[in-house]
């Protein structure tokens, strides 16, 4: 097992490389962990974006990633960037002995995540990959009753993902809806959906699956897929973001010989559907677990933060570190293989 240096006496000191869309859920998190982290340095490459966000938060912002490496003392990058170049910057990184998060997914391709694990561990630093959606109270008390074997076999599960992201979306940046630097609907923004399938039900042993393009993108916007679980059970995921008009669900639904359950809403935060042969103290939770969203981020960030924050100081293992993060990626280059191939893949996808 590898050994890592641990922060007791200071705060750790992060930067944020990526000022886009999903870093206001890394600026609000430190926010809420600010006895704990301190923010030292921005960076992003639109100078205007660069700025604002230097001025905000009255930190120096560097538009280049190395330049910012060598003039601060870090600790801890968070990679909000683009999917596609997340590589690249976690070796760096990791070659300046900064310990990396990575937003989700970690690579577009398996072997750029692998590169990705091997990288931080030779340099002796963290690799942690942001899976916040593990955090929501809902598929907290899902994942409890799984491990507790309540739904005795699982026969079958299904998850929705019916978004809806216009061509305008697509449309506000060149590397959107590339295969390089983006990937599509099940890589980009159904990402953690897939990570539900090890996560909750277990290692995944066939994928099969079809996938369409509508908009002006390189990519999917819509798709299907079969799996199989080592364990025997089978399932199923329809992904699409043409949903009209806007957001509409996000759901996985499990059905076993001894138990049901539906968790539904825009982001899984909706128990519809909670029913086993024998009651647990828990369920009475299930009302109180379920929250409003406006997002489908949910509100796992700040949560997942706290895990990291507990690494770095010694007192706790990642939740879900860079081999973690290798598992939805195997199943997402799994399900893109047979999608162009028309065939069954079996994983893992190497030995």
């Amino acid at each position: 097992m590898l050994s890592y240096p641990v922060i007791k006496d200071r705060k750790i000191r992060i930067a944020i490389v990526g000022c886009g869309r999903i870093s206001k859920n890394h600026f609000g998190s430190l926010e809420k962990h600010a006895d704990d982290i301190e923010l030292i340095a921005v960076c992003d490459t639109n100078a205007e974006t660069l700025s604002d966000h230097a001025e905000q938060y009255k930190v120096p912002g560097y538009r280049n990633l190395e330049e910012m490496l060598k003039g601060e003392q870090l600790d801890l990058v968070a990679l909000c960037t683009p999917s596609g170049i997340h590589t690249d910057q976690a070796v760096v990184a990791s070659q300046y002995g900064v310990h990396v998060m990575t937003e989700k997914p970690m690579a577009t391709r398996w072997q750029d995540g692998v590169r990705m694990v091997r990288a931080c561990d030779s340099a002796g630093v963290r690799l942690f990959v942001v899976k916040q959606n593990r955090r929501n109270s809902t598929l907290q008390l899902l994942k409890r009753a799984v491990e507790e074997k309540r739904f005795g076999k699982i026969h079958m599960v299904h998850l929705n993902v019916f978004w809806t992201r216009p061509q305008e979306y697509y449309d506000q940046a060149k590397w959107r809806g590339t295969w390089e630097f983006d990937g599509g609907a099940f890589m980009n923004q159904a990402s953690h959906y897939i990570d539900l399938l090890d996560w909750i039900i277990g290692p995944v042993d066939k994928v099969q699956a079809m996938m369409s393009t509508t908009r002006d993108i390189e990519v999917e916007d819509t798709g299907v897929m079969n799996v199989r679980w080592r364990n025997g059970a089978l399932g199923s995921m329809s992904v699409t973001m043409l949903t009209y008009p806007k957001n509409m669900e996000g759901s996985i639904t499990i059905l076993g010989e001894k138990g049901t359950v539906r968790i539904g809403g825009v982001a899984v935060n909706d128990i519809q559907h909670w029913e086993f042969d024998e009651s647990c103290d828990y369920d009475e939770q299930i009302k109180s677990a379920n929250y409003e969203t406006t997002s489908v981020y949910g509100f796992g960030h700040p949560l997942y933060y706290k895990n990291v924050v507990d690494v770095m100081r010694g007192d706790a293992e990642p939740e879900t570190d860079g081999r973690e993060g290798l598992k939805s990626l195997e199943m997402l280059i799994a399900a893109y293989l047979s999608a162009r191939d028309g065939k069954t893949i079996s994983l893992p996808l190497e030995y």
